[in-house]
């Protein structure tokens, strides 16, 4: 393990990540600086192609943030006040705070029966006269239900705006061999899934700038139009402003560092793989332990458990006494922030209740994950205990 106690995990390790490119960054660094152009310009116009190229998209438009790809996204889709975006209500609150932001409403549907995404089938039961949008999350890395969502859209003419921002790489077709390796990128990527898509770039997500940033993908030349006056206060000359828009655009420092890190994903997937295969095989045998299912394409952002019996925050807390990090993502479902849900929410509720994510990134050892594993042994145990007596 990199760290000086092997008895202790961290909840992600950046710096571990980062030290093998500190040549290249520090290289794309001077190079931003000597361009004299530190707001859009050429190094964002160079990583735009390149993530379309490797989203297979016609359009990449940097911007500030994962939520401002989402703001901009729903506005440049058409979503204005009084419209309906049907969406999940387990997820950050960007999610449905963008919806709300632009005065429309976001309607929350369950998700599916022991699942994190959202139900296609509580999807159409939700469709109404206004609804404009449907806004999948592919959370912890897991691609939604594309398929079904898009022929619902179709079905009623309605818009598909990605939630991506914890899947850049996640594709539909992604073999996977016995050690988690996947073959070089082959099948329709997230961002690539919908009519348009939000990534962030926030440093913790699998493909982190140094900062803040984030990308709206499309294939529709208006949508990616209407983007790039957006995140440009509504201008596409200077000085002349077509609507209100915002100030979101990408620096280009964050743009010649994401640059640099593009090219390693591939490979930061595939020890992610490897990471949560292993974690698989360590906790099979844990009782009350559900661990998550390696679907087609998962990128692994979060190795996320199930709790069930209300011993979560129990089996949280026995793992940080023994030197384990772990997170809750997330302990409450969005409607209690406006909106309006469909249903009663059941699965989603159980969900907020029972998630646990433990430890993963790439460089993530043998040695740590077997200390996770034992961790958790104990404190599922001692959390089974009457009174943990």
């Amino acid at each position: 393990m990199s760290h000086a106690d092997p008895r202790t995990v961290p909840l992600l390790d950046l710096a571990a990540e980062l030290e093998p490119l500190r040549p290249d960054l520090d290289a794309a660094w001077r190079r931003a600086l000597a361009s004299g152009q530190f707001v859009l310009g050429p190094e964002v116009e160079a990583f735009e192609r390149e993530a379309a190229d490797y989203l297979g998209v016609r359009h990449a438009v940097g911007l500030n943030s994962g939520t401002d790809a989402l703001t901009i996204g729903l506005r440049a889709l058409g979503v204005g006040p009084g419209d309906e975006v049907i969406t999940t209500p387990f997820s950050f609150f960007a999610t449905s705070e963008t919806v709300l932001l632009l005065g429309a409403v976001p309607v929350f549907v369950d998700l599916s029966p022991d699942g994190f995404l959202l139900d296609p089938n509580a999807v159409a039961e939700a469709v109404t006269e206004r609804t404009r949008v449907i806004l999948p999350v592919h959370l912890y890395g897991e691609l939604a239900a594309m398929d079904e969502l898009n022929r619902i859209a179709l079905r009623h003419e309605l818009r598909v705006l990605e939630d991506a921002a914890q899947a850049f790489g996640a594709r539909a077709i992604a073999p996977i061999g016995e050690n988690g390796e996947v073959s070089p990128p082959s099948g329709r990527s997230a961002g690539a899934l919908g009519h348009a898509a939000a990534f962030s770039f926030y440093p913790t997500k699998n493909l982190g700038a140094l900062g803040d940033g984030g990308l709206l993908t499309t294939d529709d030349d208006e949508v990616a139009s209407h983007a790039r006056r957006l995140r440009n206060h509504g201008s596409e000359r200077r000085y002349h402003h077509l609507e209100p828009g915002y100030n979101s655009r990408l620096d280009a420092l964050q743009a010649a560092w994401l640059r640099v890190k593009l090219p390693h994903l591939d490979a930061w997937t595939q020890a992610r793989r490897r990471v949560a295969a292993r974690y698989d095989t360590l906790l099979a045998d844990i009782d009350g332990v559900v661990t998550p299912r390696p679907g087609p394409g998962h990128v692994y952002h979060q190795y996320t458990l199930r709790l069930p019996d209300g011993r979560r925050d129990a089996v949280a807390e026995g793992l940080r006494t023994r030197g384990v990090a772990s997170m809750v993502y997330y302990p409450e479902t969005l409607d209690r922030y406006g909106g309006r849900a469909h249903g009663d929410l059941p699965h989603a509720r159980r969900a907020a209740a029972e998630v646990l994510s433990l430890p993963i990134y790439p460089t993530l050892d043998e040695e740590a994950q077997s200390h996770v594993a034992y961790a958790l042994r104990a404190a599922v145990a001692e959390a089974a205990r009457p009174h943990g007596g």
